[in-house]
């Protein structure tokens, strides 16, 4: 049973930072590709940046791009997001995805089938 549990969102004020961290199981992940999305009331869930199976190429988004830092650990089984400057716009759930590795990294959420159950970020302006 493949499983991703999310974890380190919480409650902080704008200009502030805060890690994120997605543990995951099963024998494939660690030669999965990995991403994080977040959704926002009212939003649709949308890509924040993917890193991948072995670490070293990475995507982010331009909304965080120079602020969040993906990586990951498949010695421990996890998988991190350090954000840094919050905005109150970074407010939302979080959520870390695992797809299938192939050539390119993917971005698109349809493709990623492997889903945590989320954590909040507040950031308060």
């Amino acid at each position: 049973q493949v499983q991703l549990v999310e974890s380190g969102g919480g409650l902080v004020q704008a200009g502030d930072s805060l890690r994120l961290s997605c543990a995951f199981s099963g024998r494939t992940v660690s030669v999965y590709d990995m991403g994080w999305f977040r959704q926002a009331p009212g939003k649709e869930r949308e890509f924040v940046a993917a890193i991948r199976w072995s670490g070293g190429t990475t995507v982010y988004a331009d909304s965080v791009k120079g602020r969040f830092t993906i990586s990951r650990d498949n010695a421990k089984n996890t998988m991190n997001l350090q954000m840094i400057s919050l905005k109150p716009e970074d407010t939302a759930v979080y959520y870390c995805a695992a797809r299938r590795s192939t050539l390119t990294l993917v971005t698109d959420k349809v493709t990623y089938n492997l889903w945590g159950q989320g954590t909040q970020v507040t950031v308060s302006s």
